[in-house]
């Protein structure tokens, strides 16, 4: 976990997503070209259907934060300095881990899945939300698998648990959204930046995707987090 500087680098993929994407290929090779290992964790687990944004968190603070246990003494993992980019829900995974882990000191969000719920149960419309909640499972498209997997319901009810007037910890944050965002509107990110003096927003010319912008993302991500080129 030590790189350079002796600060690690986290990216979080999106939710359907994985290690594999897009975006995270991008910015794998592109940390890469500075030396840095970039750690891509699978959000998925395997196991799809029992995602959970208590599981992200858990999963991500078991590996890289969370105290270790050697021969009965305890001890703190060496991550130094963390910085974590989140796109996503991965980036909504990111914000809570700065908020709960003193170690983080700088987040990167792209098109972060703040207000999920509030955002996509209405698109699913009152029947379809009512039979997943008797049912307990859902199908869902998950672009990494490329078709539909069941997602247990756990997955609503668990989201109650975080209540985003509750990320306050002044981390410095870059956000960054698109204009034309139909899956999580821009307005989100202008709401959360806007009583939150350490968070940078940065609106760009794209979609949820982002993909027509990586590399101004790049840009002012090596800005934000002071590369030396």
């Amino acid at each position: 976990m030590n790189l350079q500087n002796d600060s690690s680098y986290i990216y979080l993929h999106g939710f359907a997503s994985s290690p594999d994407s897009a975006k995270a290929k991008y910015f794998r090779s592109h940390f890469s070209s500075l030396g840095i290992d970039l750690k891509t964790p699978d959000l998925n687990q395997n196991d799809f259907s029992g995602l959970t944004l208590t599981r992200q968190l858990q999963q991500i603070e078991t590996e890289f934060f969370q105290t270790e246990s050697s021969e009965s003494v305890e001890k703190v993992k060496n991550v130094g300095e963390v910085t974590i980019i989140g796109s996503s829900f991965g980036g909504l995974t990111a914000a809570w881990l700065a908020q709960r882990q003193l170690s983080v000191k700088q987040i990167v969000l792209l098109a972060p899945a703040f207000q999920f719920l509030s955002h996509w149960l209405p698109l699913l419309g009152q029947q379809q939300l009512e039979k997943w909640q008797s049912e307990n499972y859902l199908p869902v498209y998950h672009y990494g698998e490329q078709r539909y997997l069941p997602l247990n319901y756990q997955f609503v009810a668990d989201m109650a648990q975080y209540p985003e007037e509750k990320l306050m910890r002044s981390v410095p944050t870059l956000i960054l959204h698109g204009k034309h965002d139909t899956i999580i509107p821009i307005q989100a990110s202008r709401s959360f930046a806007a009583d939150r003096p350490w968070v940078q927003l940065i609106e760009l010319e794209d979609d949820h995707s982002l993909g027509n912008v990586l590399g101004e993302i790049w840009e002012a991500m090596q800005k934000f987090c002071q590369f030396k080129n």
